[in-house]
């Protein structure tokens, strides 16, 4: 294996004599047999994650940089566990019909419209048609390579789903929910009572003939006015605690005055939902994709874990 590492290590030197002498700088990352990883890769492959973390994390530059190095890490693990994964396709002997290659790419230009469309947005991108269809047909091998060998392996039993229940119940705990309707009167400084009295007037129309909805879409003055003063539904302890109060007084079709200093809310229980756990036919769906993807991570790592101890390589 020595020898075989010294020989690369001499090949990959050669190549990037080469590209040096074309003005091409590119850093090496890592190894994996005869395959080499360049920066730019690692780069290219992570360029829509950034972008994502340029907005989040704007005017925060340290936050940045360690989300940044998190995401460059895993995208360069990645990359090295793909062509791990393909190395192993070649050396077990599989056989992909360049067909199935053909389909999948003439998908993808459907997207497009035409290939003219498409050969355009992959050149504004750096890439040739060629270097795409290859990029399609490495992730196509890597994709039926782990459904073969983690997907199709595992089973999730009524009994493991059972029991994750029994000890995550606090999970599913849903909190008290109320839905409501508000009218807002907001307060000015010179406010002498006015506004209540305005809240009481309104109250007080408020009937079968005029129902809250219109009077909100009147008089509301807040962002809900025009869906009828509809606020959908709550958990009463992220309210101001004057509203959490009231609300926890009233039935589902009362409504009441709560007079505070910055406003007056007019406010109207619609329905009110009591705290409870959710069913296990209601999750039972959602607890298995959970431990499907916990068994899939761990399933990954240990077939992983088995390729590099039969592949050469190595870290830069």
């Amino acid at each position: 294996m020595r020898w075989f590492c010294t020989i690369l290590l001499m090949a990959i030197g050669l190549q990037l004599q080469a590209q040096n002498r074309t003005n091409l700088v590119v850093g090496i990352e890592a190894v994996v047999h005869s395959s080499v990883i360049t920066s730019y890769e690692v780069e290219y492959s992570m360029m829509d994650a950034v972008r994502e973390l340029s907005r989040q994390y704007a005017g925060q530059p340290a936050a940045f940089d360690q989300k940044y190095n998190e995401i460059r890490d895993d995208n360069r693990d990645r990359l090295i566990e793909n062509q791990l994964i393909l190395h192993e396709f070649q050396t077990a002997g599989y056989m992909l019909p360049e067909s199935v290659i053909d389909e999948v790419v003439q998908q993808r230009i459907r997207r497009y419209g035409d290939r003219a469309t498409l050969t355009k947005s992959l050149q504004a991108e750096g890439l040739t048609f060629d270097k795409y269809r290859k990029q399609i047909r490495d992730l196509y091998i890597v994709e039926q390579m782990r459904l073969k060998n983690i997907s199709g392996a595992i089973l999730i039993s009524p009994h493991k789903i059972e029991l994750y229940y029994v000890n995550h119940t606090n999970d599913f705990k849903i909190e008290e929910q109320v839905k409501l309707r508000m009218i807002v009167l907001s307060k000015t400084n010179e406010d002498a009572g006015q506004t209540r009295l305005l809240a009481d007037e309104i109250l007080s129309k408020i009937s079968s003939a005029t129902t809250f909805a219109e009077m909100a879409s009147v008089y509301s003055q807040d962002s809900k006015r025009t869906q009828g003063g509809d606020w959908g539904w709550w958990d009463p302890t992220k309210l101001l605690k004057e509203l959490a109060d009231a609300i926890a007084q009233l039935k589902p079709g009362e409504r009441k005055v709560v007079d505070t200093l910055q406003a007056c809310y007019i406010v109207q229980v619609e329905e009110r939902n009591l705290e409870h756990i959710r069913p296990l036919n209601e999750v039972r769906n959602e607890i298995e994709r959970k431990l499907q993807a916990e068994e899939e991570q761990r399933l990954q790592k240990q077939w992983i874990a088995q390729l590099k101890k039969k592949t050469f390589y190595r870290y830069f």
